[in-house]
């Protein structure tokens, strides 16, 4: 994840442990604030704790739970109860729909950051403060001073990161709703950063501020082909937006090219703002153009990156959890070049960041800065059997609540689902992260990202857990009722083989009449599913084209049987055996594909507006 301007926080909790931005060597104080709070790791938890709970101490959710304007760790842990997100709703829609007054937090909410994760369809609303922006920063001001160790000199160049504003909304109170970056691209930290050599990106602001996706896409990359030769690191947040940055190149290198030889933009480019910005940089440059369309019109695209931009050092993604379906294909691309994730951030909080930054994806860890929230852990155990769950209770006995445990005595090799306490108002909430200690930094802990609790399909930002892809799969098989058919058995499968990458569905059925299913009842089907999923994924699809439509593959009779004696081979207990509903194993993807009789496609983009149904959403400016 790109980086952000070097700003100190106001937090008198942490007052002993801030950067002085003023001292000529800001990359050395920058480290040794790093060391500084990691070795007193536990000191810093409880002052984070006690400043948390005395600012918000005469807030009504607080003194709701008795809490009585205490500020100690054992209290705190007694009468608080760990909380999901449906526990918060209600508050939550109090403060969407204009109560000002200190319900959550002491300090007013200034917008809603909309998560990822989905309650009833409906993207989670995230209460945020204004001074959360200056933390966000903090630890953004971390990442280049840690990667200067690894990879010295990248002030020399510029960072070609593709990065993109999403839809946003207000709430009936009047609040803005938006993703955390959104809302992190649009502040002033952001628009008004000071120069600095590590925050130098070779996108104007103007083309990452721009709404519109296509010339979002178009003038960043026309930009980065621009200043090919001073780019030493490529990326987007995810890995997914930056295959799908090459893509867009695949598809339009020619236009691209050809304002690159005329120093014109192409008049798709209608932003006024966007326009302007790109004709700073683009100039007339045929020798540049000529070298773009002669590695672009060979056979094959394997390491187009460092052929298009020979001094890239690295590509800096998110390749963790779901996003390392895209290893193959981002190492394809760019002849095994260094996959950096920098750092650990979500709606609800920013976490941590890497300390060993070159290190291979399958062994990334994330060290937790103290600093940022106060951190709890629940213990999580997987289940034995083929499928490798994860089992988290959804609610806690008094004794569960009780015994989580503090930062600093999470055991090595133990797997903890993440509780976080933030100064923007969550107590105590479930995350939904389940991460594995992988080993510490002096007091504080690293942590591997394992997964997201539940989820078992995810393409980009979408997550769709089982409960939810059960209820669609319901919807749509009343489409078969009339031509007397049912559905025996089903799975899924996340297919990024194709860009956008795109969910799969295998269903077997039972057809007990001779009258065939016409391919427009499967297509219906599709079309139901994708209408019955969470709003994020129908963003996906509609507005960020993210996400390809939906597919339906219909296999053979018999064929889950099949898949069932695959797994009893491989050790599963025949007693213990239950249908994997999503499947990530090659040999098992290869097994469904080898018996699929027919397959069928989404005909048109699901409904999707933004914002939560019951809103008057806002048109972006």
């Amino acid at each position: 994840m790109p980086e952000a301007p070097k700003v100190p926080i106001a937090a008198s909790a942490t007052h002993d442990y801030v950067i002085d931005h003023n001292r000529p060597d800001v990359n050395q104080n920058a480290l040794e604030f790093i060391e500084d709070v990691t070795t007193n790791a536990d000191e810093i938890q409880k002052r984070v704790l006690a400043e948390i709970l005395s600012r918000s101490a005469h807030v009504e959710y607080l003194q709701r739970h008795g809490l009585n304007g205490r500020t100690d760790r054992e209290t705190f842990k007694k009468v608080m109860p760990v909380v999901t997100y449906e526990d918060l709703q209600s508050d939550i829609n109090r403060i969407a729909n204009g109560d000002t007054s200190p319900i959550l937090c002491g300090l007013p909410i200034s917008e809603f950051l909309t998560s990822s994760g989905t309650s009833a369809g409906e993207r989670k609303l995230m209460p945020t403060i204004e001074e959360e922006l200056e933390r966000r920063s903090l630890l953004y001001s971390l990442l280049m001073p840690v990667m200067d160790q690894f990879v010295p000199g990248l002030d020399k160049g510029k960072g070609m990161y593709f990065l993109f504003i999403k839809s946003e909304a207000k709430t009936p109170g009047g609040l803005v709703a938006r993703p955390v970056l959104t809302s992190y691209y649009k502040s002033l930290h952001f628009k008004h950063r000071p120069y600095d050599p590590y925050t130098n990106y070779t996108s104007p602001n103007e083309t990452i501020l721009c709404p519109d996706s296509y010339q979002s896409m178009y003038s960043q990359l026309l930009c980065g082909l621009c200043q090919n030769k001073q780019v030493l690191r490529v990326g987007a947040v995810f890995a997914s937006g930056f295959i799908r940055a090459i893509r867009f190149l695949e598809k339009h290198w020619s236009l691209l090219c050809n304002d690159i030889r005329t120093g014109a933009i192409n008049p798709q480019i209608t932003d006024p703002s966007v326009r302007d910005a790109v004709l700073r940089i683009l100039k007339p440059d045929p020798e540049l153009a000529d070298f773009i369309e002669s590695e672009c019109t060979r056979e094959a695209w394997q390491g187009i990156i460092t052929r298009l931009w020979p001094n890239t050092k690295y590509i800096d993604v998110i390749v963790t959890g779901t996003m390392s379906q895209y290893i193959p294909t981002l190492d394809y691309y760019s002849n095994g070049l260094p996959l950096v994730c920098t750092m650990y951030a979500s709606s609800e909080c920013y976490f941590g960041l890497n300390l060993n930054p070159l290190c291979k994806p399958n062994e990334v860890s994330y060290t937790l800065i103290p600093t940022m929230a106060y951190f709890e852990f629940l213990p999580v155990h997987r289940n034995n059997g083929f499928t490798t769950s994860i089992s988290v209770p959804k609610s806690l006995n008094e004794k569960e609540q009780q015994d989580l445990v503090d930062l600093v005595d999470v055991k090595l090799g133990q797997e903890y689902e993440l509780v976080v306490t933030t100064y923007a108002g969550l107590y105590r909430y479930r995350v939904g992260d389940v991460l594995r200690v992988a080993g510490f930094k002096n007091k504080a802990p690293q942590f591997n990202f394992v997964c997201r609790k539940n989820v078992v399909l995810s393409i980009d930002s979408d997550k769709t857990d089982e409960v939810e892809l059960q209820a669609a799969v319901k919807d749509a098989i009343n489409h078969l009722v009339p031509f007397d058919a049912s559905l025996i058995e089903y799975t899924s499968y996340a297919d990024t083989t194709t860009i956008p990458g795109h969910y799969v569905l295998y269903w077997e059925l039972r057809h007990d009449s001779t009258t065939p299913i016409p391919p427009s009842v499967f297509e219906d089907c599709c079309l139901t599913i994708e209408e019955s999923l969470n709003s994020v994924y129908r963003q996906g699809r509609v507005s960020d084209k993210s996400i390809g439509p939906l597919e339906i593959k219909i296999v053979e009779t018999g064929t889950f049987d099949k898949l069932m004696d695959y797994a009893i081979s491989r050790g599963a207990s025949i007693n213990q055996y239950k249908t994997p509903r999503c499947v990530k194993f090659a040999p098992i993807v290869e097994l469904l594909n080898s018996r699929v009789l027919s397959n069928y496609f989404s005909p048109k983009c699901p409904k999707w507006v933004p914002g939560h149904k019951q809103w008057c959403t806002q048109k972006q400016n």
